[in-house]
């Protein structure tokens, strides 16, 4: 292997905005800040997600933000928004703003994710 999937995440990191858990808890009632959980389904049923934040999985999240692309959601068209993307630990969600940086599409991520969200005081909605 040429790079491996910590060196991808560690490149990223060293380019994007990284948002510490008790700084997003801080802003997550901010109407200018737009969270967005990038983990599986199968993982916000499990381990709950910060309510109000928007579930958009890993795979789409390039559709969905490009706005010509036929999967685009006006959810990541919305002028003066802060976008703020989180896994459960920071690797997924590292990779994904480093991608989208790219695209020239401006966002941060959730340093250490989900994982920190609950013990540091964030609120947790579940799965009915």
């Amino acid at each position: 292997m040429k790079t491996t999937a910590a060196q991808m995440v560690a490149e990223g990191r060293a380019r994007i905005k990284e948002i510490e858990t008790a700084d997003l808890i801080s802003q997550m009632h901010d109407p200018d800040v737009v969270i967005v959980d990038i983990r599986d389904i199968r993982e916000r049923e499990r381990s709950g997600f910060i309510p109000g934040s928007i579930h958009a999985p890993r795979g789409m999240i390039e559709f969905w933000v490009d706005p010509q692309s036929p999967y685009h959601k006006d959810v990541f068209a919305q002028d003066g928004k802060t976008y703020v993307f989180h896994c459960a630990s920071g690797w997924r969600s590292a990779l994904t703003v480093a991608t989208l940086q790219d695209m020239g599409f401006d966002a941060a991520h959730l340093r250490e994710g989900f994982s920190t969200w609950a013990e540091q005081g964030g609120p947790v909605d579940t799965v009915d």
